[in-house]
């Protein structure tokens, strides 16, 4: 279904089963500021996986691979180049920058920032308002251009509630980011994390991993 005050931009690959919402927009190309670092290309269309949902409002662009089942939710905006996993919820209001990869099972909650050229691995787990960063610089000096390189999230780690991730950190497999937290260095595997900066507390529970079994 494709609501009549949605748009569709020409070429966009829509399966029979999607769900596009009133005015959400599909497909469209970047307007990049003469200043802009990020690639300057005609993109590919976009191509929306079986039994996707572009919720009202929402933005996808051109040149991103948006999986099965996947949910881009109200106002939310997914930039061009971004690759999404199967089964992803991207919640209300977030954003989503270009060259992002997500695996499956993702849950991005309401007005996260994923920054451009992040990670992150299947079953990932992100609480409303996360932010990231993948410029040590803000803008300043040539230097911002050797790194380029927003968080990597790997599999099953979750991040809390307006926590902060700066360039290029790895929250390893499992891990926990409590609310709040500032991550300014790399977070090992299945261990909960706190505090500005933020610093190890304890091991996540058995109870609370993936391969748990009861």
């Amino acid at each position: 279904m494709i609501a009549d005050t949605a748009i569709v931009y020409p070429g966009t690959i829509v399966p029979d089963d999607c769900t596009i919402l009133d005015y959400a927009v599909v497909g469209k190309q970047p307007t990049l500021s003469p200043r802009s670092t990020t690639k300057r290309e005609e993109l590919a269309p976009l191509e929306l996986g079986s039994r996707t949902v572009v919720s009202t409002g929402a933005v996808v662009f051109a040149g991103s691979l948006i999986g099965a089942g996947t949910i881009v939710g109200d106002q939310a905006c997914v930039r061009e180049r971004c690759e999404i996993g199967s089964d992803v919820v991207i919640g209300r209001g977030s954003l989503l920058e270009n060259d992002v990869t997500i695996g499956a099972r993702v849950r991005i909650q309401a007005m996260a920032y994923i920054t451009a050229y992040s990670v992150l691995e299947d079953d990932v787990f992100i609480a409303p308002c996360v932010q990231t960063s993948n410029d040590n610089f803000m803008g300043r000096t040539e230097k911002r251009h050797e790194l380029r390189k927003g968080p990597a999230i790997r599999r099953g780690a979750r991040v809390g509630v307006g926590a902060v991730l700066c360039p290029a950190v790895e929250i390893g497999e499992e891990a926990f980011v409590g609310a709040g937290a500032v991550v300014v260095k790399d977070v090992p595997p299945r261990v909960v994390v706190v505090g500005n900066p933020a610093r190890v507390l304890r091991d996540v529970a058995p109870e609370e991993l993936l391969s748990f079994e009861s």
